[in-house]
């Protein structure tokens, strides 16, 4: 009987994928064909279903142009230390992989390098995890130097681990003198020293990174401009979003992990205050911790923020255990319960997705949460009312004060109207009263010009 994969999965299986990405005209001719598996566990503490987990495994594999032609859930009640997979599964598989001519397995959970290697010597083919899955995304999307140093670290680290199924030629040794190898070293340790080396590398070119986004982020704060940081599940249309606010042209597609390299344009809100609007790299359920320790330089961008917003996909039905997932590693990143804080915004988008019924129960929840706001990036629904959630919760922060100032004084006038928001203005003579709100280090910066 042919197998039938699970509705959902089937409709990622079933897509037809003719948009060519950026970074895959090797791909124009070919495409590998992939199996694709998620090993369902009892005592997982994965958020996300077994069938949606396996449907955004299968979304991975596409967006790496992979062609999918079998997914299925493994329920085991535990997992076999050699494989992880258990022996009669893995003769099923073996009869699947010979009929469809399956190139790649991919098993969409963390594997040892064992039982990597033992699994691609019983089936015969080439199989990866899902940390190695992401890698392999986040590589083909990585387009600034940034990004291509960061992706590389995480590569490097997973690799290193894998030394024991990378190479052939482990079992030779070689002599040397010296720091150079001491006679007698592995191959293996001494690719592990390559890699060492090269992490050693990485890591200071990073540094460097990190020293210059600190530099940025100072010279932005003596303008200033807030900083608004778009956060949120891959695909939930940050860069939507980004683009539709912004008017910027940042790349945005139905893949996950559209985005991967930050951006930051300044846009203005309706009072005529500048802010910075970020969008950054989109998280995901069990992200590696590879992963999150390489991009720690770019998610510095969102603990340094003025306003967190969390884009959610709210037409997908796991938007739920999504938003758990956003949470947990914002957490790890070490924003605790940021939702309880004044610098969180809940965007509720893709509400043109939603049915009649479901759109009028968001705009119900939205009404009773005041730091949450309902919208659609593609029709612009909520554009206008988000935009006007940011500006009150960034002058909540604001003290509200009187000043007088010569009305010949321009210099001063224009500095008043870039650093705070000027509510009143009145002549008095020779001179201008004026009611602004102003954050505190730049009402000590215009006490300073006005003594």
């Amino acid at each position: 009987m042919p197998y039938q994969p699970l509705c959902r999965a089937h409709r990622l299986i079933s897509k037809s994928v003719k948009t060519e990405l950026p970074g895959f005209e090797t791909h124009k001719n070919y495409r590998q064909k992939a199996a694709v598996v998620f090993p369902s566990l009892p005592t997982s503490l994965i958020q996300l279903s077994p069938e949606a987990r396996l449907e955004e495994a299968c979304g991975l594999a596409l967006a790496i142009n992979l062609d999918v032609v079998f997914a299925d859930i493994v329920k085991l009640r535990e997992v076999k230390p050699a494989t992880f997979l258990g022996h009669g599964y893995l003769e099923k598989l073996q009869e699947i992989i010979g009929s469809r001519d399956i190139e790649l397995l991919i098993v969409d959970i963390s594997l040892t390098p064992i039982q990597q290697r033992n699994l691609e010597k019983k089936l015969n083919i080439k199989v990866i995890d899902r940390t190695a899955l992401i890698l392999e995304i986040f590589g083909e999307r990585a387009k600034t130097r940034e990004g291509k140093l960061q992706v590389e670290l995480a590569h490097l680290n997973y690799q290193r681990s894998r030394l024991v199924r990378s190479w052939t030629h482990l079992e030779r040794q070689r002599g040397g003198a010296g720091f150079l190898g001491g006679p007698g070293e592995t191959q293996i340790e001494l690719d592990r020293r390559i890699i060492d080396d090269k992490i050693v590398k990485i890591k200071k070119e990073l540094q460097k990174v990190k020293q210059t986004r600190a530099l940025q982020r100072n010279a932005r704060q003596r303008v200033p401009y807030p900083v608004v940081a778009l956060v949120g599940y891959t695909n939930a249309g940050k860069s939507s979003l980004f683009n539709r606010l912004a008017g910027a042209d940042v790349f945005a597609k139905d893949l996950l992990f559209a985005t991967l390299d930050p951006t930051m344009r300044r846009l203005r809100l309706p009072s005529g205050r500048e802010i910075i609007l970020s969008d950054t790299v989109g998280f995901i359920s069990d992200l590696p911790h590879e992963l999150i320790m390489a991009f720690r330089a770019t998610l510095e961008e969102v603990l340094e923020a003025d306003l967190i917003v969390h884009v959610r996909d709210i037409a997908n039905p796991n938007s739920g255990e999504q938003k758990k997932d956003v949470l947990s590693v914002l957490d790890n990143l070490g924003l605790k319960e940021v939702e309880q804080q004044d610098k969180y915004i809940e965007v509720l988008n893709k509400t043109d997705l939603l049915t009649p019924e479901d759109h009028a129960s968001v705009l119900s929840l939205c009404e009773r949460r005041l730091n949450v706001v309902p919208t659609s990036a593609v029709t612009g629904e909520g554009t206008g009312a988000f935009l006007r959630l940011v500006e009150e919760k960034l002058s909540a922060a604001h003290r509200q004060t009187q000043i007088k100032i010569p009305a010949a004084d321009g210099r001063l006038l224009a500095w008043i109207y870039s650093n705070s928001e000027v509510l009143d203005c009145q002549t008095k003579g020779e001179n201008l009263l004026l009611n602004i709100k102003i954050n505190a280090v730049n009402l000590a910066k215009l006490e300073a010009k006005l003594s």
